[in-house]
């Protein structure tokens, strides 16, 4: 599906977006392996997050819907008592191969996960290493891409694993891999990444020398629970982005999380001079939220690099944007882990953002804005990338003439509504 942007005078109003992705995986994972009943409210509507429901049912998990759309799963333990009866499909999502291979591989049958595509070019040498440390049995493609087939092991064993790069997701695979060994796992992350995990299973984290610890025993017990999962802020960043460019705007993303493992995006737009309020601040499922209302003021470049970058992952096609329209240079550095996602994302925004007529240098861990305050509208490439996607739509608001965003459909993977919300709340001349 091709979509075209057409250039608006302003964005306002207040919307509210789906649950967040990295919580509602989690959710339903933990939930999976707790002993009893959860129930799960305001979960993700994104194709991800369904395709890890599908892949937990299809490990015989049994998951069900009520009239007012909350998630009732009935966990029956850590280990799983009967095999899928095929291979398990994870999609477009890392999320759901990297969490389930920590789970599966504490098994005791064999399983097989594959993916998409995309996702099959996804390095998984990440959490093949470490797994493998513990005793996990797995077999990938000649060049540690899935599919990934899962044996059953001996016994996994903890281990002291320390990251080489900050990943939740190799942190939670560990971790998970961790409640199934024997004896104690901990995990060291030399930056802090995002903390769900370790938020809703309550776990302990230490700042030592060596960097953030986590620790998890084979004792532990996932404890049944009722979530109430938060708006997720990566969604929402795309509207605060749009009000932050575009004169006369002010948007309100209503309950989103603002875990500060999570909230780099809102210091960005501090740092590059946007107008940001945060009132009616709570807590859900462990996660501090608020509604977080941004209007627009002229933006200034930034640079962006080191321990605030994985605070910010996600958000950073919707940063480089901004930056177009920002007075000055924006530098981002230190954003590898960019080139290993859906797509390679610094080749994206870079190759979109020249297609509009920016000046932008692409650098090996990320990329160079030098913002002249217009860009023009053009036919770009989602590269079948959500999040790029949905950054271009953004980009189209406010850039010169019509744009057009090739293969669009892919922000279904994370925010189906993406488009209903920005029809609503755009204003045009």
């Amino acid at each position: 599906m091709d979509y075209e942007v057409r250039g608006a005078s302003s964005i306002h109003g207040a919307f509210e977006v789906p649950g967040d992705k990295s919580i509602s995986h989690r959710a339903l994972i933990f939930s999976s392996l707790a002993n009893g009943l959860s129930e799960i409210d305001g979960i993700s509507s994104g194709g991800d997050v369904m395709t890890t429901m599908k892949c937990l049912r299809d490990l015989h998990v049994k998951i069900e819907k009520d009239k007012s759309g909350v998630i009732r799963v009935h966990g029956g333990g850590k280990f799983f008592s009967v095999p899928p009866d095929s291979i398990l499909d994870a999609g477009n999502s890392g999320t759901t191969m990297r969490l389930l291979s920590g789970v599966l591989a504490g098994q005791k049958f064999e399983s097989t996960v594959t993916g998409d595509e995309t996702l099959l070019k996804r390095p998984m040498q990440r959490i093949i290493d470490p797994l493998s440390q513990m005793g996990a049995n797995i077999v990938s493609s000649y060049n540690m891409t899935a599919p990934l087939k899962i044996f059953p092991s001996p016994g996994l064993h903890g281990i002291r694993y320390e990251l080489p790069l900050p990943s939740a997701q190799v942190k939670s695979a560990v971790l998970l891999a961790g409640m199934l060994a024997e004896g104690e796992t901990t995990v060291v992350e030399p930056v802090e990444s995002r903390d769900h995990t370790e938020r809703m299973l309550k776990l302990k984290k230490t700042k030592t020398p060596s960097g953030f610890e986590t620790k998890i025993s084979c004792d532990y017990v996932v404890e049944p629970m009722e979530y109430d999962i938060a708006g997720d802020i990566s969604s929402a960043a795309f509207f605060l982005a749009a009000a932050a460019i575009l004169p006369n705007s002010s948007v309100t993303a209503e309950g989103v999380t603002l875990n500060p493992t999570r909230a780099g995006f809102l210091d960005v737009l501090v740092m590059m001079g946007a107008k940001v309020e945060i009132q009616n601040i709570r807590e859900a499922a462990g996660e501090p939220i608020g509604d977080v209302t941004v209007s627009h003021s002229d933006l200034n470049g930034v640079e962006i690099s080191g321990d605030l970058i994985p605070r910010l992952i996600d958000e950073v096609p919707m940063i480089a944007v901004m930056a177009a329209y920002a007075d000055g240079e924006t530098v981002v550095r230190d954003a590898h882990d960019l080139r290993r996602k859906e797509s390679d994302r610094i080749v994206a925004i870079v190759d979109n953002l020249e297609a509009m007529g920016a000046e932008v240098e692409e650098l090996d861990d990320g990329f160079i804005v030098n913002g002249t305050g217009h860009l023009n509208g053009a036919e770009t490439n989602s590269h079948k990338d959500h999040r790029i996607a949905m950054a271009f739509a953004i980009a189209g608001l406010a850039a010169h003439g019509k744009t057009t965003i090739r293969n669009a459909e892919w922000a279904e993977i994370s925010f189906p509504e993406f488009f209903q919300i920005l029809e609503k709340l755009v204003v045009r001349n």
